[in-house]
C-alpha cells in the first residue's frame, strides 16, 4: 500500500504517462496492453457471462413514488443491456418502504413484482437487439435497506445500528433516539428472504444483498459497541448477514446466484468501522475479519462478492471512489487517486486470495477513463479478482463493454471524467445519470438542483 502523495487530477494523455505516476507512486496497479481477459466468457455456477465486465448497481433515483421504474429508468437498463457487459447489477431495491434511501428508490415487493419483470425483459430485449441473439447478460438485482440514511420522504428518518459519534448528528440521531432492536431486525430478515424470492419469480439470475457503504447491513458489521445477538462479537455482527443468506438458499434452491457487496474497509476509525484495526482510534486497514466472513458467505451459498470500501457521506469519501473533482462544499482529497484505486485494489485482491472459489469482483476503475481496460484487465490476468465492475463510468458511457470487443479500446470523448456531479445530482434530491456525455437529460436536472436555470 501507498502512502499521502499530494493530489492531482487526471491528466494523461498516454498509457506511458499513466505508467510513470504510477512507477513514481509506487502504487501497486499494473497496466497492461492486452485487454483480452476482459473479453473472455466467465462462469459464476450454472450461468455463463458472455464477457467478464460488469455494471455495478448505481441507483438513478428515478423510481416512481410507489418504488418502481419509471420511463428513465427503463432507458438507463435498456442502455446498459444494449450496450455489452457481461452482468448486469440492477440498482438497490428496498425490502422495506422505510428502507428507502430516497423518495423515488426502487421497491421490491409483491405489488411491484411485474414491474421490475417488466425492467428486466426490457433490458434483455435491448441487449438481444444491441449485441445479437448469442448474447445474454446475467442478472442481479440489489436488496437494500438504507439504515441511517434512510429518507424515504425526502427527510431523514434514521434506522441505526448503534450511535457513532462520527455520523449521528448529520442524521439527525440524538440522545432521543433508540436504535433499531434485535426483535426488529429478525423480523427484517424475513423481509429480505421475501424479496429475494420475488426478484426471482420476477426473472433475475441472482440477488445481491447490499452489506457496503454504511447501509444498514454493513453497519451491523461495524457493531462492537451494540448489546445483543447482533453486537459485539465477531459472531454476532456477521449472524444478520449470514442468517439471511441461509434463509434465502433454503427458499430459492441452489440455482439462483445469491452475491454479497461487501465492504471490506469502512475508513471510520475503531470502534465504529469494520476491516480496521481493532486498537481504540485506528484507521487502519485490518482485512481478516472481512476475509474470515467471505469465507462463511461462501459456505453458506454466495458464490458471487463485490467488493468496495468507505462511506460516501463521511469525510473521506474518496476511500470508496476515487475522483477529480468533490461534490460541492466537500473537501479536497487528501491523497493522490491512484492511491485510492490502489487501495480498492488491494481489498479486492485480499478478498479473492481468501476465497478463490468464489467470483469477485473490482471496483475503482471508472477513474482511469480509456485506460480502464489496461487497469482491469492487469488484475484479471494475475487472477487478483474475476470480474471487473464499473458504476460512474457505465453512467457515463453504457457501451463501453461493446466498444472495447468490437474496436478494442474506448473512446476518450465518452469516458467518466470523475466530475462527481452525477453524485452531487442525488444530493440535491435529483434523478442522476451524466450531466458530461449524456448532457441533454441530465444538465437540467442538474441546474435546477444547483439553482442555476437559465444559466
Amino acid at each position: 500500500m501507498i502512502k499521502l502523495a499530494q493530489f492531482a487530477r487526471f491528466n494523461y494523455k498516454t498509457l506511458a504517462e499513466l505508467k510513470a505516476k504510477i512507477s513514481e507512486l509506487k502504487a501497486d496497479i499494473e497496466l497492461t496492453e492486452d485487454i483480452s481477459p476482459l473479453l473472455k466468457k466467465t462462469r459464476i455456477g450454472q450461468y455463463e457471462l458472455p464477457n467478464a465486465m460488469v455494471i455495478h448497481p448505481m441507483e438513478g433515483c428515478d423510481g416512481t413514488d410507489d418504488g418502481r421504474p419509471s420511463g428513465l429508468t427503463h432507458r438507463r437498463y435498456e442502455r446498459f443491456g444494449a450496450g455489452g457487459a457481461g452482468l448486469i447489477w440492477f440498482e438497490a431495491a428496498a425490502v422495506v418502504p422505510e428502507g428507502r434511501s430516497n423518495p423515488r428508490q426502487l421497491c421490491i415487493s409483491k405489488d411491484n413484482l411485474h414491474s421490475l419483470k417488466d425492467l428486466l425483459d426490457a433490458a434483455l430485449k435491448a441487449a438481444e437487439q444491441g449485441m445479437g441473439k448469442g448474447h445474454r447478460p446475467v442478472t442481479i438485482l440489489q436488496m437494500t435497506h438504507s439504515g441511517r440514511y434512510s429518507k424515504p420522504h425526502g427527510k431523514a428518518e434514521p434506522t441505526f445500528i448503534f450511535n457513532d459519534p462520527l455520523l449521528d448528528e448529520k442524521v439527525g440521531i440524538n440522545d432521543d433516539c433508540r436504535p433499531i432492536t434485535d426483535q426488529e431486525l429478525d423480523e427484517l430478515q424475513e423481509r429480505y428472504v421475501e424479496a429475494a424470492q420475488l426478484a426471482v419469480e420476477a426473472g433475475f439470475d441472482g440477488i445481491d444483498i447490499k452489506a457496503c457503504h454504511r447501509y444498514l447491513l454493513s453497519e451491523i458489521l461495524a457493531g462492537h459497541t451494540r448489546a445483543g445477538k447482533y453486537g459485539g462479537s465477531f459472531e454476532n455482527r456477521t449472524r444478520f448477514l449470514l442468517e439471511v443468506v441461509q434463509g434465502i438458499r433454503s427458499k430459492v434452491g441452489s440455482g439462483p446466484i445469491i452475491s454479497v457487496r461487501l465492504n471490506a474497509h469502512d475508513g471510520l476509525p475503531f470502534p465504529h468501522g469494520w476491516g480496521v484495526e481493532q486498537v481504540e482510534g485506528s484507521e487502519d486497514i485490518d482485512l481478516s475479519e472481512p476475509k474470515k466472513l467471505a469465507r462463511q458467505l461462501y459456505e453458506k451459498g454466495v458464490s458471487l462478492i463485490s467488493v468496495t470500501a468507505g462511506n460516501p457521506y463521511y469525510k473521506k469519501p474518496y476511500i470508496g471512489r476515487p475522483f477529480d473533482v468533490p461534490v460541492i462544499g466537500a473537501d479536497q482529497p487528501l491523497e493522490h487517486p491512484l492511491e485510492s484505486a490502489a487501495r480498492l485494489m488491494y481489498c479486492a485482491n485480499e478478498i479473492q486470495k481468501g476465497v478463490p472459489q468464489a467470483a469477485v469482483v473490482g471496483a475503482g476503475y471508472s477513474w482511469f477513463r480509456q485506460y480502464f481496460a489496461n487497469a482491469a484487465a492487469s488484475q484479471l490476468s494475475k487472477g487478483n479478482v474475476s470480474l471487473a465492475g464499473v458504476g460512474r463510468m457505465a453512467f457515463a458511457y453504457p457501451d463501453f463493454a461493446k466498444d472495447l470487443m468490437e474496436k478494442g479500446r474506448l473512446e476518450k470523448s465518452k469516458v467518466c471524467t470523475a466530475c462527481s456531479k452525477c453524485t452531487q445530482i442525488m444530493r440535491d434530491g435529483g434523478r442522476t445519470g451524466c450531466v458530461i456525455r449524456d448532457s441533454e437529460v441530465y444538465l437540467p436536472i442538474y441546474k435546477e438542483g444547483r439553482g442555476l436555470q437559465g444559466k
